[in-house]
C-alpha cells in the first residue's frame, strides 16, 4: 500500500510540475496584439520589425509569456534575429505589457538579449540585464515611467565600464 501511494504522490508532483512550468501561449488574436504594439508588420507568414534581407534573418517570435511585474496581466517578450539590423549582437527584443483596458502597450525594445533579474524596481518591475557581446553587460530599472540604465554586469556581479 505504501509503495501505491508513492508512486501516485510522485506522479501527481511530476504532473503538477509540468503543468506549472509549461509556457503560456498567447491566443491568435492577443499575439496580433502584441506585435502590433511592438512596432511589427506582418510580411507574408513573418512578423517583421527590422527590413534585413539576409539569410541569417530570425522573424519575430513571441519568446516567452508571463506576468513579470505582479500585476495579474502577462507580457510578451518578443525577440527578433539578424546582424543587418542588430549588428554583432544579431538579436533584438521589444517587451509588452498587456493593461488592464485589454490593450498592449511596449514597455521596451532594444538591441541584444533581455533577462529578467531576481531584483525589482518600482512597481514590481524586474530588473532586466542586456546581453550581448561582452563581458560587461548594462542593468536597466524601471522608474515607474521606463526603463533607465541602473548599472553593468558580468555574471551577476557589478563592474565598470571604461
Amino acid at each position: 500500500m505504501k509503495n501505491h501511494l508513492l508512486i501516485a504522490g510522485t506522479s501527481i508532483i511530476l504532473l503538477c510540475a509540468s503543468v506549472l512550468s509549461a509556457p503560456v501561449k498567447l491566443p491568435h488574436g492577443e499575439q496580433l496584439a502584441a506585435f502590433k504594439a511592438a512596432g511589427f508588420k506582418l510580411t507574408g507568414k513573418q512578423w517583421r520589425n527590422c527590413d534585413d534581407p539576409s539569410p541569417s534573418y530570425e522573424p519575430g517570435a513571441i519568446a516567452e509569456v508571463r506576468d513579470v511585474n505582479g500585476d495579474g496581466l502577462p507580457e510578451a517578450l518578443i525577440t527578433e534575429g539578424g546582424t543587418a539590423c542588430y549588428g554583432h549582437t544579431g538579436s533584438g527584443y521589444s517587451l509588452v505589457s498587456k493593461q488592464a483596458d485589454g490593450s498592449w502597450k511596449l514597455i521596451t525594445s532594444g538591441t541584444g538579449m533581455l533577462s529578467f533579474l531576481p531584483s525589482k524596481g518600482a512597481s514590481g518591475w524586474p530588473d532586466i540585464e542586456i546581453g550581448g557581446p561582452g563581458f560587461c553587460f548594462p542593468v536597466e530599472r524601471w522608474n515607474g515611467q521606463k526603463y533607465v540604465l541602473y548599472g553593468h554586469q558580468y555574471e551577476g556581479k557589478p563592474c565598470r565600464r571604461k
